[in-house]
């Protein structure tokens, strides 16, 4: 385009604007930023879940690897020697052997079936920060024996109407519950904390110490599972392959492969609501661009066939509608662009509580890059056929307003 025709062009944007109805103009600006936010948010809390997964699976599940048992096999045998060979791997900060079992609770008239798991705490302060979320009570120390520790939600509340799901129905610190373990062992266990996360897997989990699991079950050096923690995260596959390479020939798998299968579950049903709200927010945008740019045009049509009558290139009043269009938009966008900073911010300070935890949003360039041009790109099309139609009009019968 030639710049004499933009000068122009602008010229008679800057001058519709200035004329036309400002409440109009205004509420424009505000739907098409209620639109960016729409587009930005949902984005940003898909990903807050994965962050917030990846951190609870490193923090609290597995650690950054889980070495598991061999193929057909259902423990994991020499454990010692297994931690041995992964101490001498620099850039490893811990490893922790786990034992997990099923168990049922009694706790006076409450009976719940669920897992146990045994650990030595010194190596699973090395791995997990579960120790750092007691709610009451102490962590497990490593000799101790007939001690438990609780999960909140595996506790419950001595007003069951207050619990989400079933719990044993207020067990607190000090308290003896009886545990019968997979192999019929039953054992009277004093309850010596209870555990607050906000990770449904651990709050809904009982810990005993490894030396005490290890009794019921008659083993020694003996694990289902051990956790492996790196110095920094985002070197999985690195150190899989590394501690391949030192001869540890159990299966070992990443966090994220972990809990592949609940993530991609869950991801895929956050995009498909993605999808059509996205949907959705775009033909608003459509609609309120269309009806906005067609109306203007409607009244102005004797002015467009005046402006043409003088010798104004129609060209030069299809891309004055074009340059509205733009300005609307880019002010929706800025406008937008405040109230995601402003709800990121809140929802930073109270976040939305999820069933795996708390979610922070987290809004990405890419998210909000992909939401500016799809949102500019939707508003120029949805401005320009309207405006090109009623250019395009006969000079007289514009006039006439026919």
């Amino acid at each position: 385009m030639p710049s004499q025709h933009f000068s122009v062009a602008l010229f008679l944007a800057i001058r519709s604007i200035q004329r036309g109805n400002r409440f109009t103009f205004f509420l424009t600006v505000m739907i098409m930023g209620l639109v960016f936010v729409n587009l930005v948010f949902l984005p940003s809390i898909i990903s807050g879940v994965v962050v917030n997964f990846n951190s609870q699976s490193i923090n609290y599940n597995y650690g950054n690897l889980v070495i598991e048992p061999r193929e057909n096999e259902v423990y994991i045998s020499g454990v010692s020697e297994v931690k041995q060979k992964i101490s001498q791997i620099p850039g490893i900060s811990g490893s922790s052997p786990r034992f997990s079992a099923g168990a049922t609770y009694h706790y006076h008239d409450n009976q719940l079936s669920g897992q146990i798991t045994g650990f030595n705490p010194r190596y699973e302060q090395e791995v997990t920060l579960i120790h750092t979320k007691m709610k009451d009570g102490d962590f497990l120390a490593e000799g101790d024996t007939d001690s438990i520790v609780l999960g909140t939600s595996l506790a419950g509340n001595i007003d069951e109407r207050l619990d989400q799901v079933d719990s044993l129905g207020g067990v607190t610190t000090g308290d003896s519950i009886d545990v019968t373990f997979s192999n019929g062992v039953r054992r009277t266990l004093r309850v010596k904390g209870i555990i607050e996360s906000g990770v449904y897997s651990v709050d809904r989990t009982a810990f005993i110490t490894l030396k005490e699991i290890e009794s019921v079950y008659g083993l020694s050096d003996t694990a289902t599972i051990l956790l492996v923690k790196l110095d920094g995260d985002g070197q999985e596959d690195k150190y899989k392959r590394i501690l391949m390479e030192y001869g540890i020939a159990e299966r070992i798998r990443t966090y994220q492969e972990k809990g592949l299968g609940f993530v991609n579950d869950a991801i895929r049903s956050f995009e498909i609501i993605n999808a059509i709200s996205t949907m959705v927010s775009l033909v608003i945008a459509i609609v309120v661009i269309f009806i906005v740019i067609f109306i203007n045009t409607i009244n102005k049509r004797r002015q467009i066939g005046i402006l043409k009558a003088i010798g104004i290139n129609k060209n030069i009043i299809v891309y004055s509608y074009i340059i509205q269009v733009f300005i609307i938009a880019s002010c929706g966008i800025l406008l937008g662009l405040l109230f995601s900073s402003g709800l990121v911010l809140y929802l930073t300070y109270k976040p939305l509580m999820f069933p795996g935890g708390a979610v922070l949003p987290v809004v990405e360039a890419g998210s909000i890059i992909r939401s500016i041009m799809s949102l500019a790109l939707v508003s120029l099309i949805s401005g320009f056929i309207p405006s090109w139609k009623t250019a395009n009009e006969p000079i007289l019968d514009a006039i006439r307003g026919n």
